[in-house]
């Protein structure tokens, strides 16, 4: 057997490229990462690696069984065999077993909701309000009108209506200044005094009160607004009661529940008890004369779904796992990127080869012909070739390889105009080498420095393109598991946190790990280790 020979310079440069440790162990992460992305059937798939039912072996995951050879149904359709292996006729034969993969999820399974282990729990929101009333004064500060105000001030009468300012409250000093300004027309800005006490006791209410912007007009106005807020205890914010089925006594860490009434605590079991069948409307409670607006808030399944026990990266909008998708979108993504790569490779070499070989007026017209044909606005054929044949892989393949190879045939261009005159080259010709032996077993392998620098950042530069492809609708069909599919969902829901940060990290990492491995290829190649600019 004959054994693989690496001349000394391979080996200097596969040795320099080993030190760089960044660049040596990113090759290794991203090749475990693919060759696992590859048998990608065994980590996530929802058909069994191995089923024995009635003493007979199978390999779902290998190939395909109709239901009919379990249930006897006569349909010939693709079987459900986690419903199959729920069945009492499954477990009726001891010997019956089933192998599921790690990950028991496929990348086009819709997930079925009754599965997902939710809490069955009400949570009852209770949300503080804080008083808010308006007092209209005139330039003498008497109240002229006033909404909802009687509840700030304890007073004989009904309304503060006809009583000065000064009689109610002590006007605080800037609130005063800010009633002359606007009285005198004179631009003021919005003006906010907080924690005020409206009567002689220290624990009496306290609010806040505050004077809109104003800007001149061309008369004086006859009334100013005031509004007073109510300030409300810093132990009263947000609470959450959490009501579990069949039971009465909620968690609360607020301690709101023991300050309610035995009434208004009946009436919320019974909201409660609705609400785990239907839904409830908002509605008020009044608990230490604080009023609290009250929501009852029970999770329901609806896609996409948030990251939960077995679904450790979320459900996206089709109720598909996004854990597998981001498995599968990382084989999808390698190996579009990889056959890409090779093709635009061979084009390249081959191309910029022989212009670079023969120069002259062959190279001028080949060059040209290339800066036309880069011209054409790659996003319009792909568009089109895609309206005509359909989307598929092979396509889009075709379609980015035809224009992937200009770069990479322009580097070996240059190559070849610059070793096609060198000595070595000269003697084969002399030696009467045909032009093919001249361009592939003399030239070629002292201008494949460029090819291999090149070829890493080639790859996140396929993988990018391929994720913004699907992102903007042009990529890969429907229901093919892509990394920019997954992206494009969180564009349609904004909330959806996981469907662009478990999708970007993994691009993130992959790109990340190629420029890795591509910076150390350039530094492996390049004869000088340091450069200092002078």
């Amino acid at each position: 057997m004959k054994r693989l020979y690496f001349n000394p310079l391979t080996r200097k440069r596969l040795r320099r490229f080993r030190s760089m440790r960044r660049a040596w162990w990113s090759l290794w992460i991203l090749s475990a990462l693919y060759i696992l992305s590859l048998g990608a059937e065994l980590i996530c798939n929802n058909r069994p690696l191995y089923l024995r039912f009635e003493d007979r072996h199978y390999f779902p995951f290998l190939r395909f069984y109709p239901e009919n050879t379990f249930t006897g149904s006569g349909r010939m359709t693709r079987p459900n065999y986690k419903q199959i292996a729920n069945t009492p006729e499954f477990h009726a034969n001891p010997d019956n077993r089933v192998v599921f993969a790690p990950i028991p999820h496929g990348p086009n399974e819709t997930i079925d909701p009754d599965s997902l282990d939710i809490p069955d729990t009400v949570s009852v929101i209770m949300a503080p309000m804080p008083r808010v009333a308006t007092l209209s004064v005139d330039a003498d500060g008497i109240v002229q009108r006033e909404v909802a105000a009687d509840a700030f001030f304890e007073l004989d009468r009904a309304s503060p209506v006809g009583l000065a300012l000064d009689d109610l409250f002590t006007v605080p000093s800037n609130i005063a200044i800010g009633l002359e300004q606007r009285f005198a027309n004179r631009t003021a800005q919005p003006l906010i005094t907080s924690e005020i006490t409206l009567s002689d006791d220290p624990d009496g209410m306290r609010v806040d009160l505050s004077l809109p912007s104003y800007t001149p007009r061309d008369r004086v106005p006859a009334l100013i607004r005031i509004t007073l807020r109510e300030t409300l205890p810093p132990d009263r914010t947000r609470s959450v009661l959490t009501f579990h089925r069949d039971q009465d006594e909620p968690e609360d860490r607020s301690n709101l529940w023991q300050r309610m009434e035995p009434g208004q605590r009946e009436r919320m079991r019974a909201d409660v008890r609705r609400r785990f069948e239907a839904s409830v409307g908002s509605n008020t409670f009044v608990i230490d004369g604080i009023r609290h607006r009250v929501d009852y808030d029970k999770e329901e399944v609806r896609w996409p779904y948030r990251p939960i026990r077995g679904h450790w990266m979320g459900i996206d909008g089709a109720g598909r796992d996004v854990l597998a998708r981001v498995i599968y979108g990382m084989r999808t993504s390698m190996t579009f990127g990889l056959l890409l790569v090779g093709v635009s490779v061979m084009l390249g070499i081959v191309i910029g080869a022989i212009q670079g070989y023969f120069g002259g007026r062959f190279d001028l017209l080949a060059q040209r012909s290339i800066e036309i044909w880069s011209a054409i606005p790659f996003l319009y054929v792909m568009i089109l070739l895609g309206s005509l044949f359909g989307r598929s892989f092979g396509l889009l393949l075709f379609c980015y390889g035809l224009f992937n190879w200009i770069g990479i045939s322009y580097y070996m261009r240059a190559e070849f105009l610059r070793l096609r005159r060198r000595p070595f080259v000269e003697a084969a010709r002399g030696l009467g080498l045909t032009h093919r032996a001249l361009i592939f077993r003399h030239i070629l392998p002292n201008a494949m420095v460029p090819v291999v620098t090149f070829t890493p950042f080639a790859l996140v530069g396929a993988i990018n393109a391929l994720a913004a492809l699907d992102f903007l609708g042009f990529g890969l069909p429907p229901p093919t598991a892509s990394w920019g599919e997954l992206i494009q969902q969180a564009q349609q829901y904004g909330w959806v946190w996981w469907l662009i940060f478990y999708p970007g990290l993994a691009l993130f990492v992959v790109m990340l790990l190629g420029v890795f491995i591509g910076e150390g290829a350039r530094n492996a190649f390049d004869p000088v280790p340091y450069q200092k600019l002078q």
